[in-house]
């Protein structure tokens, strides 16, 4: 490290122009990664409802599914707009009334259920298929040219234009985020630091590192929606740490080495590389957790922000000194007091009332703990977007209109007897909340001859191996009454062919579910324990990876148990990656606070005093990188319309704050109230001897 910091000290001005060079790969990156809507694509390809996806666009050409609402429109206009959406690129096919016989047949020869399937007094409806998955770029651009050649009086819902309008919502949102963040951060910092405008260069470093953080995902080929629009943000928060920690280190240092600030410096990069290599560790090891999901939306996440954070240490080591002695006559012209006062009359008070905060951690934890394992949490991803969405508006008006939410898909196989089709159609028409099942023997089993029946029809619905039904539910993707209808559903195609499957939306949603409850306790587990290790390590101490860790765990249950009694819910991804996030970004605090305790306490302190100058030197810093995490956090929280973003920010905002006021007011109570337990189990700290309440050096 020696050699290094001199290197970078010395060679400061070549090191910023290659940090500038390497931004243009690193934009080409950016703009070259394909960016994911659909979260569905996330669940494990293995699953039979994946699987079917596949067979559906493999065996029928098949990806993504919409309904079209036209409203007042006669069946001649209405045949017209259908040949135009079938000509739109990415549209594969449209069902409508003229696909199962001629429109010169009148509607009143359909079986009655049919008929009444495709109208309502004033509205019809027709089922859109594209020849590509959800997310995919055609399939988003078919919806967008839809909605243009079709009129106000058509309305477009599924899933596919939920997610076009997602996408359309966080592009537009995305560029505002990290305005909002930098200028709430850059607010924080200039009051709590010394200088007006070191806070920008803190922010031109940290969006070097950014930057080529989300150049480099162009080597994961794709990331999801949510990972790009949250990984600046966070990267901002949880690395702003080091770049206040070399600051500080570098003021110091100039103090030691009067006029010669390249010395200071050199000092300032050491010592902040050996601290911050130790808390990026943590906060590393809360992200890398999250790649253990089944649900790979986690390993999406971890990957990205445990390189992010790479990117930020780096940064704060290499650029950011650069940038400081370039600058340092302007930064030299800006500077100001700190207005944070001193802590030390606060130290006093907590340590002196220490049992007071011991009795708030016993009294809070139950009614936390509660909240938190009542919280409760959504699944259906349209639920919380904004009304203003054409998708909600669609998906709203087929709700209120034909009394259909969720439609799911039966691929059953293509040697399955006439008899038994008609019958499991039967069946299937009969379970609660079903209001239609539509394949080849539902238009067959009526009055109407086989020749009537339109070959495109024969063709659309039936493969060489597999024969399509569409069965459309009545029950919103993700209720309690939907998941139990797919289960019966599943139970009748099972018996009438082993090898059917159901797959759709609402079969996925419920996969969803039962998969990422499993993560989250997979998640939370090996985030603790990677946690308990590496504290175990930093310490060498039995005891002191407990406490902590129950300490930030304490607070995570508060941040996650406030919703129940707020009576907010939660998106699912939200009560999964929270808490690995804040126990990663956060303990760091208080390894902070506890490194000084044990310090003071090997140097022959008596533990209320060793306990009350850990806490009097650590407030300062906890506090700035406490407002620091909930300024990047809290501002996009507020502003963002899509409720999976606007959740995750306010979750992490208030979980910085929560975590900054228990590591303050619960940690320091809690070792002095284990503080003999804590010397008999840590190495250093052995030689501690304890008479009479006292101690002595051996």
């Amino acid at each position: 490290m020696e050699k290094l910091r001199k290197k970078i000290v010395k060679y400061r001005v070549a090191i910023l122009i290659i940090g500038f060079l390497l931004l243009i790969p690193s934009a080409m990156g950016y703009f070259k990664t394909k960016v994911n809507y659909d979260i569905l694509y996330y669940l494990p390809d293995d699953i039979e409802t994946m699987v079917g996806q596949d067979i559906l666009m493999d065996e029928f050409g098949k990806g993504a599914f919409a309904m079209e609402i036209v409203e007042g429109m006669s069946a001649k206009d209405v045949a017209g707009i259908k040949k135009e959406i079938e000509a739109v690129d990415g549209v594969a096919e449209v069902i409508w009334y003229d696909t199962l016989m001629d429109i010169s047949v009148p509607m009143e020869v359909l079986p009655e259920e049919l008929k009444d399937v495709f109208n309502t007094d004033d509205a019809t409806l027709m089922a859109i298929f594209f020849d590509d998955t959800t997310s995919a770029d055609s399939t988003m651009d078919a919806i967008a040219e839809i909605r243009r050649i079709t009129n106000d009086q058509c309305y477009l819902s599924g899933m596919s234009a939920v997610v076009t309008d997602i996408k359309n919502l966080s592009d537009k949102e995305m560029p505002i985020y990290v305005l909002i963040a930098v200028l709430l951060t850059c607010i924080v910092l200039a009051v709590s630091m010394d200088s007006w405008i070191i806070p920008l260069f803190f922010m031109l470093s940290i969006g070097m590192a950014v930057i080529y953080n989300l150049g480099t995902n162009v080597f994961l080929g794709e990331i999801s929606y949510i990972t790009k629009a949250l990984s600046a943000v966070l990267q901002l928060g949880v690395t702003l740490d080091y770049s206040i920690f070399l600051w500080h280190s570098y003021k110091e240092n100039q103090e030691r080495f009067p006029g010669d600030k390249e010395r200071a410096m050199a000092h300032a990069i050491s010592n902040t590389f050996s601290s911050v290599v130790g808390s990026s560790v943590t906060t590393v090891a809360g992200f890398i957790a999250l790649c253990f999901m089944s649900f790979t939306l986690g390993r999406d996440m971890g990957i990205v922000m445990a390189k992010g954070v790479v990117f930020g240490v780096i940064s704060c080591v290499t650029i950011l000194p650069a940038y400081i002695l370039i600058f340092d006559k302007v930064i030299e012209k800006t500077t100001h007091r700190a207005w944070i006062p001193k802590m030390d009359k606060l130290s006093g008070f907590i340590t002196k009332h220490y049992k007071v905060f011991i009795l708030v951690f016993i009294v809070v934890l139950i009614p936390a703990l509660y909240g938190y394992q009542n919280t409760k949490v959504y699944y259906n991803l349209d639920a919380t977007l904004p009304k203003y969405l054409e998708s909600i508006q669609a998906n709203d008006k087929l709700s209120d209109q034909f009394d259909m939410n969720a439609t799911h898909m039966v691929l059953a196989g293509s040697d399955l007897s006439s008899k038994d089709g008609k019958a499991m159609l039967n069946e299937m028409s009969d379970v609660e909340g079903v209001r239609f099942a539509l394949g080849l023997d539902s238009v067959l089993g009526s009055a109407i001859p086989r020749e009537m029946i339109p070959e495109e029809l024969t063709e659309n619905l039936k493969k060489d191996n597999w024969q399509l039904i569409l069965v459309q539910s009545e029950y919103k993707v993700a209720s309690d009454e939907v998941n139990q209808q797919c289960e019966q559903l599943k139970g009748i195609i099972k018996k009438y062919d082993p090898e059917a499957m159901l797959i759709g939306e609402a079969p996925c949603t419920k996969d969803l579910i039962t998969i990422t409850d499993k993560d989250f306790k997979v998640v939370s587990a090996v985030s603790i324990a990677a946690v308990f290790l590496i504290i175990l390590f930093v310490f060498k101490s039995i005891s002191l990876p407990v406490i902590l860790v129950a300490v930030i765990e304490f607070a995570i249950f508060i941040n996650l148990g406030i919703p129940y009694y707020t009576g907010t819910q939660l998106p699912f991804i939200a009560s999964i990656v929270i808490g690995t996030i804040q126990l990663g970004a956060t303990v760091d605090y208080a390894i902070l606070m506890t490194t000084r305790y044990k310090k003071e306490r090997c140097a022959g302190r008596e533990k209320k005093e060793a306990i009350e100058i850990a806490l009097s030197t650590s407030i300062t810093s906890v506090f700035v990188s406490a407002c620091g995490f909930f300024a990047a956090t809290f501002g996009v929280g507020l502003y963002s319309d899509i409720d999976m973003i606007s959740s995750l920010c306010t979750l992490m905002a208030r979980g910085a704050i929560i975590s900054m006021f228990v590591v303050i007011f619960i940690l320091p109570s809690m070792l002095i109230v284990f503080d003999k337990v804590i010397c008999t189990t840590t190495k250093e700290m052995r030689k501690i001897k304890f008479i009479g309440g006292h101690h002595h050096e051996e």
